[in-house]
């Protein structure tokens, strides 16, 4: 299929001269490149200074302070956005508009709004209690909350005084919790005693108790009674419920911080050791955030906007943001597929949503069950978490027809997207439209030469404002950078295969490290490990997510103990996983081996091992010379072979 026939949607003439793209070109006196997207992608690279100044002269975005340098960095990492600058992200959030904030849908489909004025008066209520606390600048507080308001209020409320906010979803277990906010040694938490889900509530209130237990820092609790009206932790420190601390209405004070100052800290796991704690800062995120939905999405005063998304997903952050634009924000609380899968598409038609965002994962899950989804209002459809198939691409037209699918990849460690949606541009199956203002993205060769037309590593060459301040507990940047500055001195490697056509558009190939990635969530092997080599009848456990076609499929490979008897282990395995971490945690099988394989320096041969899934040949894998067994490395190439070949058959 080429270039020309496989255009699914080209927006119309009134749709590009009114978008915001549009305006902000428009407004740019010393741009010569007229309205190709890609001419103005070029120029927001080779001039960043002149593109982000701009994007604040756009959105009218308050700076303080005196500037002592340019607003760009000239290396990475290192170097300062804005430098001199001051700005705070809640006060651009909660500018005084009219209409409504939120729109929160409950799990069994009621709803209620949150209007802009009571908002304010919110998280002014909570920041003033905070305050009150000791809670300022620099201090840390780490909620477990849902996908409600509360967490909204929680979070605007930390980035009006200047604390650092963390936030798990309350499905995650308490070893799963603590596992990152002990890093933070938090001086407040905001805990819930449980949440709904699918039609059940679940109590949360013992997996709180072994929360509190395990963070001695905590020295006021905030509770939110959500299932059990009038209930209270039982702990010796002070404890305030959430309709206390909120009763006080009044309008917030934002304290006016350094750009780069910390505004959340963000947890993404790497193939070993503890969760790592990624932090942005306000004024990077602020910006990137209205370039992503004001320039690439279009979305603007009055929309209203839904990130299918727990609140432990880096897409809810940006579903945040969507108040900066000026839309009303849409929180769906629950399951997206209880009752069934259509539940997603009648919230959208019956709450009027304008741009929703989903995971590749829910588009075929839907393809494949033959859902006929509601439209209403909708214009714009979002897809993230993981490659979209062509299959996936053309059921969104074959049911919504003339509306913009805009595929998008980015992640947690920018908090933003690399490549994505572009207004202007035409909808290519299978394909994302073009690289994001601002970032100086491309595909790299192992020898770090650009290729177009085949795979390579996805690197950006050049800083952007939301690249992490750094990460929690890393003094001299090591993890930092060996995280994303290894391979390429100076350069960010993501850890994508991504591959580019000369008019700009892409293909995401997956993970190129061993990161899990389900449903656009991204976890960490040592996660499971560590609840898993925890039980006596395990010796030990791999755990890999390969991309294979529209699926994704992540085994848990154990070797167990000689006397174990697996039929028996099975199930210890699964509760375990569902009890100290989470639902997304549990792998799609459980396979018995003789034991894990690793290289001689003893890492686990987690990449490899997921290559062959994917179909790779074993010599194009792993030098056999390099690992501890090399018989055993054979077995696991004949699994691969036998399993992706039932796959296939599967799905013939």
């Amino acid at each position: 299929m080429t270039a020309v026939d496989d255009v699914l949607w080209r927006p119309d003439g009134r749709r590009t001269g009114a978008c915001a793209l549009a305006r902000f070109r428009e407004r740019l006196d010393d741009y010569r490149g007229g309205d190709d997207y890609l001419e103005l992608w070029r120029w927001s690279t080779a001039e960043p200074d002149r593109f982000w100044q701009a994007v604040v002269d756009f959105e009218g975005v308050r700076l303080g302070g005196t500037p002592t340098g340019p607003a760009a960095p000239a290396r990475m990492p290192g170097g300062a956005w804005f430098p001199g600058r001051t700005v705070n992200y809640a006060e651009h959030l909660l500018r005084e508009r009219t209409g409504d904030a939120l729109v929160v849908i409950d799990d069994d489909g009621t709803s209620h709004t949150v209007s802009r004025a009571e908002l304010r008066r919110r998280v002014g209520a909570l920041s003033a209690t905070l305050r009150s606390m000791g809670v300022g600048r620099g201090d840390r507080v780490a909620a477990v909350l849902p996908n409600r308001a509360e967490a909204v209020v929680g979070l605007l409320a930390c980035a009006s005084v200047g604390a650092v906010w963390s936030v798990c979803s309350p499905e995650f277990g308490a070893e799963a919790v603590l596992a990152r906010f002990a890093q933070l040694q938090p001086r407040a938490v905001i805990l819930c005693d449980g949440y709904h889900h699918g039609g059940r509530s679940f109590d949360r209130r013992d997996e709180m108790a072994t929360v509190l237990a395990g963070l001695p820092s905590v020295e006021h609790v905030l509770w939110v009674d959500h299932i059990n009206p009038g209930s209270r932790p039982a702990t010796g420190l002070p404890v305030h419920s959430w309709g206390e601390a909120t009763a006080d209405a009044r309008e917030p004070e934002f304290a006016d911080l350094p750009f780069e100052h910390p505004l959340w800290v963000l947890f993404s796991s790497g193939t070993t050791g503890v969760p790592k704690g990624i932090v942005h800062g306000h004024g990077g995120v602020l910006l990137e955030h209205l370039k992503t939905l004001r320039l690439q999405s279009d979305l603007g005063e009055g929309d209203r906007f839904l990130n299918v998304a727990s609140t432990s997903w880096v897409v809810w952050n940006m579903l945040v943001s969507g108040l900066a634009v000026g839309a009303t924000i849409v929180l769906l609380d629950g399951s997206p597929v209880r009752p069934d899968l259509g539940r997603v598409w009648r919230e959208v038609a019956r709450h009027d949503v304008d741009m929703v965002g989903l995971s590749a994962g829910y588009v075929h899950a839907c393809l494949k069950d033959g859902v006929v989804p509601e439209r209403g209002r909708l214009r714009t459809v979002q897809v993230t978490g993981s490659p979209l198939s062509t299959a996936g691409f053309r059921w969104i037209y074959e049911h919504f027809g003339d509306v913009w699918l805009a595929s998008m990849s980015g992640g947690t460690d920018v908090c933003s997207v690399f490549v994505g949606g572009a207004p202007t541009l035409p909808v290519r199956s299978g394909r994302l439209q073009a690289p994001a203002l601002g970032v100086a993205v491309e595909a790299w060769d192992p020898d770090g030469k650009p290729v177009l037309d085949r795979r390579g590593e996805l690197v950006v060459t050049q800083p952007m404002p939301s690249m992490p301040v750094g990460f929690w507990n890393d003094p001299d940047d090591k993890r930092y950078h060996d995280s994303y500055f290894a391979m390429y001195p100076g350069i960010w490697r993501h850890g994508d295969f991504i591959e580019f056509a000369g008019d700009g558009s892409s293909v995401i190939h997956g993970r190129s490290d061993s990161t899990l990635n389900r449903q656009g969530v991204r976890m960490g092997p040592a996660d499971i490990y560590r609840v898993v080599e925890e039980i006596p009848e395990v010796a030990e456990a791999l755990v890999v997510g390969a991309e294979l076609g529209d699926d994704y499929y992540m085994p848990l490979f154990v070797a167990l103990r000689p006397d174990a008897d697996p039929g028996a282990v099975e199930p210890l395995i699964r509760s375990a996983i569902l009890a100290k971490l989470s639902p997304r945690h549990l792998p799609d099988e459980i396979v018995p081996v003789r034991a894990v394989p690793h290289t001689r320096t003893g890492k686990k041969l987690e990449v490899p091992v997921k290559r062959l899934l994917q179909g790779d040949a074993l010599a194009d894998v792993v030098d056999l010379g390099s690992v501890d067994d090399a018989s055993l490395v054979r077995e696991y190439a004949a699994f691969a072979q036998s399993r992706t070949a039932g796959l296939v058959n599967r799905g013939n």
